[in-house]
């Protein structure tokens, strides 16, 4: 009885409201979170991935193989790592302007694979990054929104591991897209 009682009190006075405001904190050093892949104004970036290609945020899909720059995609005509020389890296050292960093994603991680397309890449003269393909998206979308100069030579992945979220995320998507009405 005594502790109803003081809920009511507390309840009835604002200076012992355990509760004094409801809103979220709004001063310097509030935390915010961006979703920089869904803004317009961030250039091309990377939506998903799979073994024939990618998604872009603009809603294209680019099948195989893939140079991507911050406002611009193009096919990349290399079937695999074995095929990446100096001769297919050149179009990255002719751009103007120069770009400060070139992120390879690789389909395998295979130590001669990864070793060919680092000798080539020095010697094109280029500054890289040599990741699995799966990282290499995250790590272009970063620099890329970042306001970095940037270029991305993508190889889709041989295998994609797919887990729950991912399936979820599909069937939401094709639920949507075809519950449009088409007129």
């Amino acid at each position: 009885m005594f502790l109803n009682k003081a809920k009511k009190f507390i309840k009835r006075t604002p200076f012992l409201s355990s509760v004094r405001c409801k809103a979220a904190y709004e001063g310097d050093g509030k935390t915010t979170v961006r979703v920089i892949n869904q803004e317009q104004d961030s250039g091309l970036m990377i939506n998903s991935y799979a073994v024939y290609g990618f998604r872009l945020n603009n809603g294209v899909t680019v099948l195989g193989p893939m140079a991507i720059f911050p406002r611009t995609v193009l096919s990349w005509q290399v079937r695999g790592s074995y095929e990446v020389s100096e001769d297919s890296l050149r179009l990255f050292k002719l751009l103007e302007p120069k770009i400060d960093l070139l992120v390879v994603g690789l389909e395998t991680s295979e130590r001669r694979a990864v070793n060919l397309v680092f000798r080539a890449a020095r010697a094109a003269q280029l500054n890289v990054e040599l990741l699995p393909t799966e990282h290499a998206c995250s790590t272009f979308n970063f620099l890329s929104a970042e306001g970095r100069s940037v270029a991305g030579a993508l190889i889709p992945p041989l295998h994609v591991t797919v887990n729950v979220d991912d399936m979820l995320e599909s069937q939401l998507h094709y639920r949507n897209l075809y519950r449009h009405d088409l007129n």
